[in-house]
């Protein structure tokens, strides 16, 4: 990401959900420590901005994230949304665009 931010914005609702889907918290913040392609996600931004990512972790296993940003007491802080594994489907994709750039 560009912009700095404080740390993370954690709750019982967005750890939940994201735990859900088998993606520990640990595993959501050292995404942020490693390249992310970030879109934002107007369909879904009805109240706040929303902007989805994926990356991959340090082992290599691909990861799709929703998240936004909140600012408490002056400080800017990622509050994840959602998290899950790819489907292959989607990292097929991925890969295809990474190989073929739009000229």
């Amino acid at each position: 990401m560009t912009h700095s931010v404080a740390g993370f914005d954690w709750d019982a609702g967005n750890r939940d959900k994201c735990r859900k889907h088998g993606v520990s918290l640990a595993t959501i913040e050292a995404l942020f420590e490693r390249p992310l392609a970030v879109f934002p996600d107007p369909a879904h931004a009805a109240a706040e901005e929303r902007v989805k990512a994926i990356g991959r972790t340090q082992e290599g296993r691909p990861v799709f994230l929703v998240f936004t940003i909140r600012h408490h007491a002056g400080a800017r802080l990622i509050r994840p949304l959602s998290a899950r594994d790819m489907h292959q489907k989607e990292i097929a994709a991925d890969e295809q665009a990474l190989a073929n750039p739009p000229v």
